[in-house]
């Protein structure tokens, strides 16, 4: 019985030592925890984040960092990393603007820089439909040849988009880290705590009157499965991630029983107006 069990032990331990080594950073979110799952079989599996450790299982070493950090370079001399899956962006409902600046762009720049250092031949960058700016002349349907322009729009946006333009950079410059930038549609699901999440989860929601925009949503799971997907097929370029379907605002508050609260819809001119007799 104990020849038995140190057999298995060895062989368990010669298939850790043949994996590929893969760094997926936030890993303290519910999208990061579901694409380590999926790829735990197949690779040796480094958990990164800078909020709290996460435990996932005795093989996968989990550690709370900062990118900014020298400490976050000993992990790529340590681990040999392959691969990288970045899906560490803090969204603007997280964190003060600078807190959110220097993980979003600084601690990615740091990030490309070290993949580059270090020879990582695959990186997947999980970035987010909103940089594409909430336009009026926006069409219905956005592909990836649209200008970004929510930089434009509102400041909580801006380190995204910067950290995006950063992720297009080393794209080009250095093509043998293999980018690929992912940009999904809203993500919802148990765990996720993005803005939308927390709208459709809540008893209310406020609603524009007369304004119900079409929207799309994409399951938690089914974006896992595009971040692993992305992962092996490691093919460079930016790719929206959505669904074939849509659906509108006030339909998708009554589908999770949210009641709306009507608002009233202010010109964008009547403030301007009003500044201008002051």
């Amino acid at each position: 019985m104990s020849s038995r069990t140190n057999t298995s032990k060895t062989i368990s331990k010669k298939k850790a030592e043949h994996k590929k080594n893969v760094l997926v950073t936030g890993a303290a979110g519910a999208l990061a925890q579901q694409v380590i799952n999926r790829l735990r079989d197949e690779y040796q599996i480094a958990a990164v984040d800078f909020r709290k450790i996460t435990y996932h299982s005795d093989d996968i070493p989990s550690y709370k960092v900062d990118f900014n950090k020298r400490v976050f370079e000993d992990l790529f001399k340590h681990h040999d990393f392959d691969s990288v899956i970045h899906l560490g962006r803090i969204s603007s409902a997280e964190e003060t603007r600078m807190r959110r600046y220097n993980a979003n762009v600084l601690g990615t720049q740091k990030l490309l820089d070290l993949s580059h250092k270090y020879g990582i031949s695959n990186v997947i960058v999980l970035s987010t439909y909103h940089v594409y700016g909430s336009s009026p002349y926006n069409p219905a349907l956005i592909d990836e040849t649209a200008p970004l322009k929510a930089a434009e729009l509102t400041m909580d946006l801006v380190d995204s988009v910067e950290l995006e333009s950063l992720a297009n950079i080393y794209l080009w410059r250095y093509p043998d880290l293999n980018i690929t930038i992912l940009r999904p549609c809203n993500i919802v699901g148990p765990g996720v705590r993005n803005t939308i999440s927390n709208l459709l989860s809540s008893k209310y929601a406020p609603v524009l009157m007369g304004f119900s925009p079409i929207m799309q949503f994409i399951h938690i799971d089914d974006m896992a499965d595009a971040v692993t997907l992305a992962h092996k097929q490691r093919k460079r370029g930016v790719y929206n991630v959505s669904t074939n379907d849509w659906v509108a605002y006030q339909d998708a508050l009554e589908l999770c029983e949210c009641t709306p609260i009507p608002i009233p819809s202010i010109p964008p001119v009547l403030p301007r107006a009003i500044t201008g007799f002051l």
